[in-house]
């Protein structure tokens, strides 16, 4: 009776070593997805106007928020104004250095950012002035 025991014993650890492996390589594989997803860039252009707010904030994740208001409207509406996140503190930099003159912003839009990345979708990750050709 004891020999039955005994593997008995050896086949139940077998069978829950193999469940915590699979499960691990199972949480391994939707992780890497869920981090693939999270992150994919769905479009990537840019936008040109005057930068009116540039910002550091959060409570937990400190992101570098902004607005822009965009070139060819007349009065700041909703509508024409656009809310991006700054991809680093360089960038921030940059676009603190331009606040109140005209820019244009080169972004990529991401599925869905995670918090630390910013509140919004729209990442920048390059910024120049533009001069008017007046």
């Amino acid at each position: 009776m004891s020999v039955q025991l005994e593997k008995a014993k050896q086949s139940a650890r077998k069978w829950l070593r193999r469940t915590i492996w699979i499960a691990f390589a199972g949480l391994l594989v939707f992780g890497a997805g869920y981090y693939v997803y999270r992150t994919y860039t769905i479009s990537e252009g840019s936008r040109t106007g005057t930068l009116f707010k540039i910002s550091k904030k959060g409570v937990l994740f400190k992101t570098y928020e902004g607005q822009l208001h965009l070139a060819g409207s007349v009065m700041m509406s909703q509508q024409s104004t656009w809310d991006f996140s700054a991809k680093d503190g360089t960038v921030y930099e940059a676009l603190q250095q331009f606040e109140g003159k005209n820019v244009k912003c080169y972004y990529r839009q991401k599925v869905d950012a995670f918090p630390w990345q910013g509140d919004t979708d729209y990442i920048v990750y390059k910024v120049e002035r533009v001069l008017n050709d007046n």
